[in-house]
């Protein structure tokens, strides 16, 4: 960790692909914050999956607005760890503090697209929760999560659609309550 002091970003966003230096990359990009955004968001593009996963986590914890539309892009990356990462950063609101997620507009048809179709199954999991974000104000996420619960093949995923379904544990949780 203490060799990583002096390290520039772009070099430790490569070490995302080495399995030995990797998770001290990682904390050190961290640690860097908006520093090091420029740097991770080019990441994105790296030849390395691993990288590209590792960009799309860190995002999930520095998100900004700028960088939303490479992270939607993203979730059509050709392998299905990245495809997760980008998912659960674009889901998770618990990582963002005052960060806004980004809205329907944006990433429910690319979210819908997977959970109806993605090969992966903890793809199409991932896909579930983001699609279950907007299931109090669009009939479409609805109708997508009702028919991943009844028909996916996966297990997992039925269950997972199921919480974000009308009845469900989370939907149920999240209801908007009426003003006062």
């Amino acid at each position: 960790m203490l060799g990583f002091a002096q390290t520039d970003n772009e070099t430790l966003v490569s070490c995302l692909g080495d399995r030995q230096r990797a998770v001290a990359a990682y904390h050190a990009l961290l640690r860097r914050g908006e520093n090091a955004l420029n740097a991770i968001r080019a990441g994105l593009h790296h030849e390395h999956p691993a990288v590209r996963e590792g960009c799309c986590r860190l995002l999930d914890h520095l998100v900004d607005t700028d960088s939303m539309d490479e992270l939607i892009v993203m979730a059509d990356d050709p392998d299905a760890r990245v495809r997760v990462s980008a998912f659960h950063a674009l889901a998770c609101d618990r990582c963002k503090g005052d960060t806004c997620a980004p809205g329907a507009d944006q990433v429910l048809d690319p979210a819908l697209r997977h959970l109806a179709s993605d090969p992966d199954p903890h793809v199409r999991s991932m896909a579930a929760e983001l699609v279950g974000k907007f299931a109090h104000t669009h009939v479409r996420a609805v109708a997508a999560l009702e028919a991943s619960h009844t028909r996916d093949s996966s297990p997992a995923v039925r269950k997972k659609a199921g919480w974000y379904i009308p009845g469900g544990t989370i939907y149920e949780r999240t209801v908007p309550r009426a003003p006062k």
